[in-house]
């Protein structure tokens, strides 16, 4: 079972695509950790969560919203896109560098 939360962030990474919100579930998660070279411990030090809190959801259980919505603004401060259900799948990616504000 993969658990998927919901939730909104107030920071400028935070995605939204016609005003629903993209969910992070625990396969997303482990793929961002994957794609920035964090461990769980390091993650969960950046996050300012305990190691044991990112283990548990990246196993699918169900953490508070504002414990999901840290780790997630940590993995996009980290360069992480979060990229929602198109038909394909929910996904990441590394996001694009911008220079000087442009693509």
């Amino acid at each position: 079972m993969i658990t998927m939360l919901c939730f909104s962030l107030p920071t400028p990474h935070s995605q939204q695509k016609n005003n629903k919100v993209i969910k992070m579930n625990a396969v997303q998660c482990k793929m961002a950790r994957a794609a920035v070279g964090l461990g769980v411990r390091e993650l969960a030090e950046l996050a300012g969560v305990a190691q044991a809190t990112v283990s548990r959801f990246e196993r699918g259980e169900e953490l508070k919203p504002s414990t999901v919505a840290t780790i997630r603004a940590t993995l996009e401060a980290s360069g992480i896109e979060f990229i929602p259900e198109n038909g394909g799948g929910a996904g990441v990616r590394l996001r694009k560098e911008q220079a000087n504000g442009t693509d």
